[in-house]
C-alpha cells in the first residue's frame, strides 16, 4: 500500500511556481518588469496580505504563503545566482578597471550617504542613540543588488556609463556588509564572549577564506571542468556548476562573509576560462527562478495594514531616504566622469534601500541596538523603496535624456565598452575548418569568437590565445551570451547535419538579422540551408570538385589568370542554383544584413568595404 503523500509539504512550492506562470507572461505582455509582479503577489500572498484571513477562512492556508523564514533561506540563494552570474562577466582585468569606481566612488557613497542619513534620522528624534542612528544610517545607503543589476540588464543598460557606476557602488556595499554585521555583534550586549579580539579573529577568519577560494579555485577549477565536459554530459555540466555556486558560497558563510560574495569571487575565477559562457548559460534558469522567489520573500514583508496605520510618517521616510542618496550620489559624480545625466540615472537606481539593509535593521534589532517599533517601519521603508527601483529606473533614463539634449556628453569622460561590445564574428566549431577560417579573419584583422564542444580542443586553442569557448551553439541562450545580437556574421563549420542545422534554427530564432555562412554535406543539404535560412551554404562535394578541376587545369598548362576566373565563375552559378532552388531566398538580404550591421557595430575597414562593392 502506497504511503499517504502530505500535500501540504508541497503546497509553497507549488504556489509558488503558479505564481511565476501567472506573472512572467501577465507582466512581459504588458512591458512591465517582472520585478514588480513578484513583489506584489508577495505582497497579496504573504501572511500581511490574505494570510490575514486565515483565521476566519482556514482554507485560504492553500493560496498563501506562510513560511517567511524557509522562502527567505532560498530566495538567499537568488542573490547568490545573481552575484555569482555578474562575476562570470567580469575578469580581474575588468575588476581592477573598475577600482577607481569601486573603492573610490562606492566607498564615499555608502560614507557620506550614511553620515547624511545618521544625521538626519538622529535631528528629527526618528532614532535616540548615536549608535542606532549610525547602524540605520550604514543600513539605509545600502542598496538592492539583486533588483538594480536585473532591471539594468532588462533596459540594455549595464555598460552604459550610470550602469557601471552603480555596479561598482553595488560591488562595494557587498563588500561592506560582513563588516557591519561583525560590528553589530560586537556591539550586542546580550552576547558577552563577542569581544575586540573575537572580531579581528573572524576578520582574518573571513581574508583567509577569500583566500582559500581564489587559490583553490585557480588551482582545481579549469581541470575539474574539464573533466566534467569529456563526458559530454549536460547533465552531469549542470550539476559541477551548481556544486561550484553552492560551495564557494557555504564557505564564504562559514567564515562569517556573505554567500553572495563567495559566488561572485566563484564568477571571477571561471571568467577567465573558456567553461564561462556555458556556465552563464546553464545557470541562468535557476537564478531566474531563485530571484523570483527573492522578490517574492521581499514582498511578504511588506506589512500594508502598518502603512495604513501611519501613511505620512511611512512615505516620508522613503522619500527621505531617496531624496538624501540621490542628491548625495549626483554630488560625488561630478569627480568621478559622470556628466549631470549619468550622475541623475545612477541616483536614482541607487537611492532606494536594499536586501541587505533588511538583514542588517533586522540583527540590529535582535541585538536590541534599533527599538522594534522603529526598526519595524523602516523595515517597511525599505520595502517601498525597493518596489519603486524599477519606475525610478524609468524616471531616471527618461531624465537622463532630457539632460543629455541640454548638455551634451563629454568624450574626454566616457568609459569605454568592453571588449564584448566589439562587433565581430562568431565560428561555430573550431576543428580545422573553424581554424582556416578564423586565420584568415584574423589576417584581416576582424575580430571573432569560436564556441567548440570538444573540451580537449578549446584547452589546447585556448592556452594558444584564441578565442575559443566551451559550449553548444544550438541553444539561442548561448548563442545570447556570446552577443549573437552584436555580431557581424556566423560561419558554421561543424561536419554532422543535424548540428548545422540546429546551429542554423537557434541563431535564426534569436538573431533574424545575422549573416549566416555554413557548410553543407553535398547540394541537397546545402538548399535545405537556405530554407532555414542561412545567406550562405558552401557544399563540401562541390568545393572539392572546383579544386580538383582547378588543380588539374593549372597543371596541363591553362594560365592561373583563366584558371581562377573560370573557377569562380563556375561556383557563382552553383550558388545560384542553389539559391534558386530555395522560393523563400531573398537575393538582397544578405546585402541588406551586412550594411545594417556594420551600422551598429564598428567592423573593419575590409567589411565596410565588402558592403560598399555589394
Amino acid at each position: 500500500m502506497a504511503a499517504a503523500i502530505d500535500l501540504y509539504a508541497y503546497q509553497e512550492p507549488i504556489l509558488f511556481l503558479a505564481t511565476a506562470a501567472v506573472v512572467v507572461p501577465v507582466f512581459h505582455r504588458l512591458r512591465i518588469s517582472p520585478v514588480l509582479g513578484f513583489l506584489a503577489a508577495g505582497a497579496l500572498l504573504g501572511p500581511y496580505g490574505l494570510g490575514r484571513l486565515i483565521p476566519q477562512y482556514p482554507w485560504v492556508d492553500w493560496l498563501t504563503f506562510t513560511n517567511p523564514e524557509g522562502t527567505s533561506r532560498l530566495a538567499e540563494f537568488g542573490v547568490v545566482f545573481l552575484l555569482f552570474t555578474i562575476g562570470i562577466e567580469l575578469s580581474w582585468q575588468r575588476l581592477r578597471t573598475l577600482r577607481r569606481l569601486v573603492f573610490g566612488f562606492g566607498s564615499l557613497q555608502v560614507f557620506l550617504g550614511a553620515l547624511v542619513l545618521g544625521i538626519a534620522f538622529y535631528a528629527f528624534r526618528t532614532v535616540d542613540t548615536i549608535t542606532a542612528a549610525t547602524i540605520v544610517g550604514l543600513a539605509l545607503a545600502l542598496s538592492s543588488t539583486a533588483i538594480v543589476i536585473p532591471v539594468l540588464a532588462e533596459r540594455k543598460r549595464l555598460n552604459t556609463v550610470a550602469g557601471r557606476a552603480s555596479f561598482s557602488a553595488l560591488l562595494f556595499q557587498d563588500l561592506l556588509v560582513a563588516p557591519i554585521l561583525f560590528t553589530i555583534a560586537v556591539l550586542d550586549t546580550s552576547k558577552p564572549e563577542v569581544t575586540l579580539s573575537s572580531f579581528v579573529i573572524l576578520l582574518l577568519q573571513a581574508v583567509l577564506a577569500l583566500g582559500l577560494i581564489i587559490g583553490l579555485g585557480r588551482i582545481i577549477l579549469r581541470p575539474f571542468f574539464q573533466l566534467v565536459t569529456a563526458t559530454k554530459s549536460p547533465e552531469l555540466f549542470m550539476a559541477a556548476c551548481l556544486l561550484v555556486v553552492m560551495v564557494t558560497s557555504l564557505i564564504a558563510a562559514v567564515s562569517g562573509l556573505s554567500m553572495a560574495l563567495g559566488a561572485f569571487i566563484a564568477g571571477i575565477l571561471l571568467s577567465e576560462t573558456e567553461y564561462r559562457r556555458a556556465v552563464d548559460v546553464t545557470i541562468q534558469p535557476f537564478k531566474g527562478l531563485l530571484l523570483g522567489v527573492f522578490f517574492v520573500s521581499v514582498g511578504m514583508s511588506l506589512d500594508l495594514v502598518r502603512f495604513l496605520e501611519a501613511p505620512v510618517l511611512i512615505l516620508s521616510l522613503a522619500a527621505t531616504v531617496i531624496i538624501i542618496k540621490t542628491l548625495t550620489i549626483m554630488a560625488l559624480g561630478r569627480p568621478y566622469g559622470l556628466n549631470t545625466a549619468e550622475a541623475a540615472e545612477t541616483g536614482l537606481l541607487l537611492g532606494p534601500g536594499g536586501e541587505f539593509a533588511l538583514v542588517i535593521l533586522g540583527a540590529a534589532m535582535i541585538a536590541g541596538l534599533v527599538p522594534s517599533g522603529i526598526g519595524q517601519n523602516l523595515l517597511l521603508v525599505t520595502t517601498l523603496t525597493m518596489v519603486a527601483i524599477p519606475l525610478l529606473a524609468r524616471l531616471g533614463q527618461r531624465l537622463g535624456r532630457k539632460l543629455e539634449v541640454r548638455k551634451p556628453l563629454d568624450p574626454l569622460v566616457t568609459i569605454s565598452p568592453p571588449a564584448d561590445e566589439v562587433g565581430r564574428v562568431i565560428i561555430a566549431g573550431y576543428g580545422r575548418v573553424g581554424q582556416l577560417v578564423g586565420e584568415m579573419l584574423d589576417r584581416h584583422k576582424i575580430p571573432y569568437l569560436a564556441i567548440d564542444l570538444d573540451p580537449a580542443r578549446v584547452a589546447a586553442e585556448r592556452k594558444a590565445g584564441k578565442p575559443v569557448y566551451y559550449g553548444d551553439g544550438s541553444y539561442p541562450e548561448f548563442l545570447r551570451a556570446c552577443g549573437i545580437d552584436r555580431a557581424v556574421a556566423l560561419v558554421i563549420t561543424l561536419d554532422t547535419l543535424s548540428s548545422i542545422e540546429a546551429v542554423v534554427s537557434a541563431a535564426r530564432q534569436e538573431c533574424t538579422e545575422i549573416t549566416i555562412v555554413a557548410r553543407a554535406r553535398d547540394a541537397r543539404h546545402a538548399t535545405q540551408l537556405y530554407e532555414l535560412g542561412v545567406d550562405d551554404a558552401v557544399p563540401e562535394t562541390i568545393e572539392a570538385s572546383l579544386q580538383l578541376s582547378e588543380a588539374v587545369l593549372s597543371d596541363i598548362g591553362v594560365p592561373m589568370g583563366l584558371v581562377i576566373a573560370s573557377i569562380h565563375e563556375r561556383r557563382d552559378e552553383f550558388r545560384e542554383i542553389l539559391k534558386k532552388s530555395n522560393p523563400k531566398h531573398d537575393p538582397d538580404r544578405a546585402v541588406f544584413r551586412a550594411r545594417r550591421r556594420v551600422g551598429k557595430s564598428h567592423p573593419s575597414p575590409a567589411i565596410e568595404q565588402v558592403t560598399k562593392v555589394s
